[in-house]
């Protein structure tokens, strides 16, 4: 068990660097100067994915494999680094790779995906929660099937208020963000997203698929509407930023969503691959004013949308594009955390892709984390073939720990555990939040 020893220094590390900086932790809300030291701390000591290091000048290609900067010594006693060292190609690339999974209980597919396959993390459906309780006993179960892996599981959800929810009823309803854009209150903005972040740690939940960044330019949009906080980049830039230090105030790691924009679509990637003809100069001018804000406050983790921009690149989706993930998003945006596909059973990669290829393209594109929501057997075929793409040669050992080692730094940055959670403060959360809209009108 060295492995779980050396995570588990690492959890002491982090620790003791907190306390020393004398950062407090409250049950409702943490110290605003405790996560900003803790994104600071992720930030600046992952030089693996720093400056260039994924640039390759004209060659853009998301199918070519470069060298990576050499994965040793990158700080002293560092604990992420010795943890890689210390974990087999296996376990690596099951860190490449979230999953979803059927039913509410645990089963044998489950059971398999951690012991066998090693994933990295759960995103958990509608369909998987019935109730609170059933829901805590579900996340405690895949947690303690994960004992054995060195590494704790994320464990995730897309809660993002309004129409997209997935926690059981006895919560009180959170509004759109359009509804929230309206009041135009950063404000409120951060009481939400604490709220969304309290509800899902008290499960034990440790990732939120939101605060969505697009601009709901395009009324004819399908799948974004009022997902958004509204059509003005300023607007969502303020309101989502506030969301997300919100939501990591109480721990859980807020991913911004859907790079490099998915406001100006006419076609719901769940269904089919939307095309949007903008080019770098409209990009840069709106949609990606947000996603750069966010950047520029410390977003840790950025989703890829599904969409196809034939003036960008022509050739490949967003997400796995080396164009728009290395080029554009690490080097000219200078974002350097992790970076994950949205699903990859999505219609939009079903029925154009063969997802074994789709998957090793993102890995090589820049990404870290494959999200593969449904079905066993596709999310196993996307497994091989990141098994395959490593034993061939094709992801490289650098490409590999460049990739892992980022996701490692940021389970252990926000001190994941899989130590069985005892649940939410129902009651408690239901009458911060209605109180919470109460004052800004917002309580029907």
């Amino acid at each position: 068990m060295v492995v779980k020893r050396i995570w588990q220094m690492g959890m002491a590390l982090i620790l003791a660097g907190l306390l020393t900086a004398g950062c407090g932790t409250g049950t409702k809300e943490v110290n605003s100067s405790e996560s900003q030291t803790v994104m600071n701390s992720h930030q600046n000591t992952n030089p693996s994915l720093n400056g260039s290091s994924n640039t390759t000048g004209s060659n853009s290609s998301s199918e070519t494999n470069e060298a990576e900067p050499e994965n040793v010594n990158k700080v002293p006693n560092d604990p992420a680094q010795e943890l890689l060292n210390n974990l087999s190609t296996e376990e690596k690339i099951g860190q490449l790779v979230l999953v979803g999974m059927d039913g509410t209980t645990s089963s044998e597919a489950t059971k398999e995906l951690i012991r066998k396959y090693h994933v990295g993390g759960f995103i958990f459906y509608k369909n998987n929660i019935e109730s609170t309780k059933q829901a805590l006993e579900l996340f405690n179960d895949l947690k303690a099937d994960n004992k054995s892996n060195p590494v704790p599981l994320w464990m995730s959800v897309d809660e993002e208020g309004g129409r997209v929810s997935r926690l059981p009823a006895d919560f009180v309803k959170i509004p759109t963000n359009k509804e929230i854009g309206a009041k135009n209150s950063p404000e409120l903005s951060k009481g939400i997203g604490a709220i969304l972040g309290r509800e899902l740690s008290g499960f034990g939940l440790n990732m939120d698929f939101a605060p969505v960044l697009d601009i709901n330019s395009n009324s004819k949009n399908p799948v974004i509407g009022d997902r958004s906080f509204g059509n003005k980049a300023d607007l969502v830039s303020r309101l989502g930023v506030a969301t997300m230090e919100g939501i990591r105030s109480q721990k859980v790691v807020p991913v911004v969503k859907h790079f490099p924009g998915h406001g100006d679509t006419s076609v719901d990637s769940h269904i089919g691959l939307p095309v949007v003809n903008n080019d770098l100069s409209r990009l840069r001018s709106f949609e990606l004013i947000p996603f750069k804000e966010a950047i520029e406050n410390k977003s840790e983790v950025v989703m890829i949308a599904h969409l196809l921009m034939p003036k960008i690149d022509p050739d490949h989706p967003a997400s796995f594009s080396k164009k728009i993930i290395t080029d554009l998003l690490r080097n000219e945006l200078n974002y350097q955390g992790v970076v994950i596909s949205d699903d990859m059973t999505m219609g939009a990669i079903e029925k154009n892709y063969d997802i074994g290829n789709a998957s090793v393209s993102a890995i090589l594109a820049g990404g870290n984390i494959i999200l593969v929501g449904h079905d066993y057997e596709k999310e196993k075929t996307a497994i091989e073939a990141l098994k395959s793409a490593v034993e061939k040669g094709k992801i490289s050992e650098d490409v590999l720990n460049n990739r892992v080692y980022a996701i490692l730094k940021l389970k252990q940055a926000y001190g994941l555990s899989d130590k069985p959670a005892s649940g939410p403060d129902v009651q408690e959360i239901n009458a911060d939040l209605k109180s919470l809209l109460k004052r800004y009108g917002l309580w029907k």
